[in-house]
């Protein structure tokens, strides 16, 4: 199993990933932002405050970032607010990623803000192995929606949804077929090809 530790740690190592928001049209908008400093399970980044997505985050702060490595990748969907103290944050990042000082030299880091994730989900997803595995962490007050199938009391037990996963996960349990939510992939192979209609799609 996956521990959050090692889901900080690629987040921190992989700077080439993509925060994702909402622009005042409502169309969705998507940038290379690197996530610079986590502490106390939350995350913090910096934008500039003449960019458009600090614009989009002050007016609709629900954010989704998105990380990949080696076919690992880890989402995170929550709200981003800006931090109180801003020469405090600007100051502890700039120590802690070097390199910015060469993008934005001496007073020059001040055009930024930074903002924090808090309040959150984050989920791991690994293509890696068979079954895939994936696991969904909790942050703050957020609420997780669940995803995926579920077979229900219906099911009598042909083995069709087993047939029809590519991955081959559901298994007989003690009165029906169950679906082990950890392995399955949401593509809905087993919803469409169940003959008795007993599988359902979470809401």
């Amino acid at each position: 199993m996956v521990t959050k530790e090692e889901c900080f740690k690629q987040l921190r190592e992989v700077i080439d990933a993509v925060l994702s928001t909402v622009d005042k049209d409502g169309n969705p908008q998507s940038r290379i932002i690197d996530i610079m400093h986590i502490e106390n399970d939350k995350i913090y980044f910096l934008t500039g405050r003449g960019k458009h997505v600090y614009e989009e985050i002050m007016t609709h702060p629900q954010v989704s970032y998105l990380s990949l490595k080696d076919n690992k990748s880890i989402r995170i969907t929550g709200k981003a607010h800006k931090l109180d103290n801003q020469k405090h944050w600007i100051d502890l990042i700039f120590d802690e990623n070097p390199f910015m000082n060469n993008v934005y030299p001496k007073g020059t880091r001040y055009i930024l803000e930074a903002f924090c994730i808090e309040n959150y989900q984050m989920e791991f997803f690994n293509l890696t192995q068979k079954p895939i595995y994936r696991h969904t962490f909790k942050f703050g007050d957020w609420e997780i929606i669940p995803k995926g199938f579920e077979i229900t009391d219906d099911c009598v037990s042909c083995g069709t949804c087993y047939a029809s996963c590519p991955q081959r996960i559901p298994f007989l349990g003690e009165n029906h077929y169950e679906i082990p939510q950890e392995n399955c992939l949401h593509c809905g192979m087993c919803y469409e090809n169940c003959p008795n209609e007993a599988i359902v799609k979470k809401e």
